[in-house]
């Protein structure tokens, strides 16, 4: 199709803002940009989508997520309330990841696919655990991905939590979805990694057999110093802090995802950098936790790739931005404190090199020829000037969820007028209330 008539950001380095272009696209990819009117007259025969002055975007990038986690929304924790991190584990997350069925996994994943696709995220990059329902999790999480048509990296959260069985099951959950992957039977707009929960409930002979089971093949996605639980645990036990032992246990490379890192040493941060490993930020989860402050800004200035996730939150990933640029000011007590270009740093430049590597170097998050067309229209109208430069304040001050208008992915329109074209709202909204509840009686059994 050709897509006409709005400003085009493209998140290019330089960044720019075009006006009077057009884009054509082919087989899933941005073929060319050029002056509106000449790939009409080129290509006739394709179809024509009008953006009536919007603005023209490359889709959102969600780093870390946990489709699981939709069922938690509004759900009472039952008992006395969780004092600190590790009773939140122990309360909810470790309940109701126990309580997911097959039902379960399925409706937890179309819920949030449904609001990445709403709120204009177009990749992303999730972490499952339902330890009642590891067999063929992933392939249901896939089922769901695929039907909404999305971008998305997969893989299933081994631990040792739940018994030496489960952790086996979990590692063969990993490596079967990761053949299939790489066997090509897999729609390519969907990826894997091999997932492990986090250090504190991971020992080191099971990080042994997932390096081992992996062989290479991809990346690792873990929880990392999210709380001050995780480096207490890693010391005691193994007389190291948790990136040390990831390192000593070859966990860490350019292709492996680690979250949050709030709890860091010197040390820690050099051997993130040194290895390329992607290290990723979510505010809104860690002021929730309590569990403290990433020092972001020391992140990046000390070579760290430093992405941005949600961990489970909505999938509205501006709030993400703007969390983002309000803690560190706070946290600081200094207004200089996390400027602007370093949130685009985080959301845009390095979620999209992150995205680029995991899809074997096709340009994600970025409007360009060769690029994936994951794009969205947002229904912007600034009311100052707007250019290149001052574009993350409005994006940060000016931009709200319901502005997404249209949404694709791979050049497929899932979105137009704000009506979803392929899944039906309604209908999985309601189901998912019924199996929402379902589960949620089974946490209180637990």
């Amino acid at each position: 199709m050709i897509i006409t008539n709005g400003r085009i950001i493209t998140w290019a380095e330089p960044n720019q803002i075009l006006e009077g272009q057009e884009i054509l696209i082919q087989n899933g990819k941005i073929v060319s940009i050029e002056p509106e009117g000449q790939l009409k007259a080129k290509f006739p025969q394709e179809e024509v989508l009008d953006a009536n002055g919007q603005l023209i975007m490359p889709g959102n990038i969600c780093a870390h997520t946990h489709f699981y986690g939709a069922f938690s929304r509004g759900m009472a924790i039952p008992g006395e309330a969780a004092v600190n991190f590790q009773q939140i584990l122990e309360k909810l997350w470790w309940k109701l990841d126990k309580a997911l069925d097959e039902e379960g996994t399925r409706y937890s994943a179309l819920t949030l696919l449904i609001d990445a696709i709403k709120y204009g995220t177009t990749t992303v990059i999730d972490h499952h655990a339902s330890p009642n329902f590891i067999d063929g999790s992933l392939d249901v999480v896939y089922e769901a991905v695929k039907q909404s048509g999305l971008r998305s990296a997969l893989c299933y959260e081994v631990t040792d939590r739940d018994g030496e069985e489960r952790a086996l099951s979990g590692i063969r959950e990993n490596s079967r979805f990761i053949s299939r992957v790489q066997s090509g039977e897999i729609d390519p707009m969907v990826k894997a990694h091999f997932g492990l929960h986090a250090s504190l409930t991971v020992s080191d002979e099971t990080l042994d057999r997932c390096v081992e089971e992996n062989g290479n093949r991809v990346g690792f996605h873990v929880h990392a110093a999210e709380g001050i639980v995780d480096q207490e645990d890693s010391l005691a036990k193994y007389g190291k802090r948790v990136v040390e032992r990831f390192w000593d246990k070859q966990i860490l490379s350019e292709r492996s995802i680690l979250a949050h890192g709030i709890h860091l040493s010197d040390n820690e941060i050099k051997l993130l950098a040194q290895s390329q490993s992607w290290l990723t930020h979510q505010p809104r989860s860690n002021m929730n936790n309590a569990v403290g402050v990433a020092a972001v800004e020391k992140l990046l200035e000390s070579g760290v790739n430093l992405c941005l996730g949600n961990d489970g939150f909505s999938n509205a990933m501006w709030q993400e931005w703007f969390f983002t640029y309000l803690l560190q000011k706070d946290h600081k007590g200094d207004p200089r404190a996390m400027n602007g270009y370093d949130v685009i740093k985080i959301a845009v430049s390095n979620n999209s090199m992150l995205a680029t590597q995991i899809w074997g170097g096709m340009r994600v998050g970025i409007i360009e020829p060769g690029a994936a067309a994951d794009i969205i229209f947002v229904d912007y109208h600034p009311i100052t000037p707007m250019s290149p430069g001052n574009l993350p304040w409005h994006i940060l001050f000016g931009f709200r969820d319901g502005m997404v208008t249209m949404t694709m992915a791979g050049g497929k329109v899932l979105m137009k007028e704000r009506k979803l074209l392929f899944l039906d709202e309604e209908e999985i909204a309601a189901k998912s209330r019924e199996v929402a509840a379902q589960t949620w009686a089974r946490v209180a059994q637990m």
